[in-house]
């Protein structure tokens, strides 16, 4: 069960700190790669040819992490409803760094050959899976300790990392993009972010250790001995939860990504936007999105998961109609205004489901259930969102960009219909 009494306000500032904390290293390490991808990791990685082809090949290794993130969902979600959350946090954000830093340390396609590719992919794994274990845990730390009738206002800490995380990310390229010039930015100004993400790093695990474990873990481990399998408890048991948490979440990746990779490759290729200015829009975009957090976390806990979820996949949907004539239109303030209204859609989507995932589950298969389902969103809503609008673009235009987004948020729309309302619900 979660806990019914409010924590001290010293132990809640810390538990609200080391779940914003830790995601948004982990957003930030994530983040530099999908950046990176849209700008700089075709022409490193991959032999010179039609810039298309090695864009696309870009996009393909930004899709393997996130078939990597259930694998380590799975995992995580293993040792974190059997030994804890605690432990968990730490090996996940240990995982995701070391797999950043080191993606920072590789040799290119021109030095090694088909190597540099090969050892890229790898660590992209790493990051999918050391990212895989993190969201699930960073959410039931903050929601396991939430007071009653505030589980939706805990949650959105852990989201508030996404939009903090992307503009470190994005202010660290900005940055970079104004203190050099291409070729060194190519050959190696890129890398910097990533080995920066090593401080970082040092600051979550600070914050991480000196956790202790939740009352919720603790209250099911005196009631009972842990699932042997809790992945297999989980399927068997809540089949249901699973699927409907996951299809409800495709709507949230796949806006995010189409706002940000695939807009950021289509803003500086195809609308010939110089680099420095749409990372700018993105910055300023996402701000947007953060407020749809704050926003959305407050009227959770006041109207319901379901009124909230409904109402942005409703405004998710109308984006589809709204990409070619917005962002299509090449003009900056209407750009921008696409991008502004786009992220704050997502934040308003994305703020709640802190609390829904988590609440699907009960307390002996929760990391494994919300993990799983959060990462096999990824899978459906991400992994191929960037690779697809740029084939749907170059196959009929930008409209069926739009077309594509719609049809995620109905499915994201059809999903939380059949989701039950989590507000009252005794967990």
């Amino acid at each position: 069960m979660l806990q019914t009494t409010p924590p001290p306000a010293l132990s809640a500032r810390r538990i609200l700190a080391a779940s914003f904390v830790g995601t948004a290293i982990e957003f930030f390490d994530f983040y530099i790669y999908a950046t990176a991808t849209a700008l700089v990791i075709g022409p490193v990685f991959f032999p010179a040819g039609e810039p298309g082809v090695q864009q696309l090949s870009a996009f393909a290794t930004f899709a393997i992490a996130f078939l990597a993130r259930p694998v380590g969902a799975a995992l995580f979600g293993h040792f974190g409803d059997r030994v804890g959350r605690k432990a968990t946090l730490v090996a996940s954000l240990l995982i995701m760094g070391l797999s950043t830093v080191l993606i920072g340390c590789l040799p290119t396609y021109a030095a090694v050959g088909w190597w540099a590719p090969a050892a890229l992919c790898l660590l992209r794994c790493g990051q999918g899976i050391g990212f895989g274990g993190e969201w699930g845990g960073a959410a039931l730390l903050a929601v396991e300790n939430a007071p009653p009738g505030r589980r939706a206002w805990y949650g959105i800490f852990p989201q508030l990392g996404a939009p903090v995380g992307f503009i470190l990310a994005n202010t660290s390229f900005l940055a970079l993009s104004f203190g050099l010039d291409a070729q060194s930015f190519q050959a190696w100004g890129w890398r910097l972010p990533f080995l920066a993400s090593a401080a970082l790093v040092g600051v979550g695990l600070y914050v991480r250790l000196k956790l202790t474990e939740t009352p919720a873990f603790e209250a099911a481990l005196s009631q009972a001995a842990p699932e042997r399998v809790p992945f297999a408890a989980m399927i068997t048991g809540h089949g249901r939860a699973l699927l409907v948490g996951t299809f409800a979440m495709v709507a949230v990746y796949a806006v995010f990504y189409i706002s940000t990779v695939f807009a950021l490759g289509y803003g500086t290729g195809t609308l010939k936007y110089d680099r420095p200015t749409f990372l700018l829009f993105e910055c300023i975009a996402v701000c947007f999105m953060a407020l749809g957090i704050v926003l959305s976390g407050a009227n959770a806990d006041r109207f319901g998961r379901r009124p909230v979820l409904l109402s942005g996949m409703v405004v998710t949907l109308l984006l589809g109609g709204l990409i070619g004539p917005m962002l299509g239109s090449g003009s900056g303030a209407v750009v921008l205004g696409f991008l502004c209204l786009s992220l704050f859609t997502m934040g308003w989507i994305f703020g709640p489901m802190g609390a829904v995932l988590p609440e699907l589950f009960p307390t002996r298969v929760r990391y494994t259930g919300a993990s799983v389902s959060y990462n096999l969103a990824g899978i459906l809503g991400a992994s191929g969102a960037p690779y697809l609008a740029q084939r749907l673009v170059e196959w009929g235009g930008i409209a069926w960009v739009g077309a594509y987004l719609a049809a995620t948020a109905a499915i994201s729309f059809l999903a939380v219909l059949l989701m039950p309302e989590t507000l009252r619900k005794a967990v």
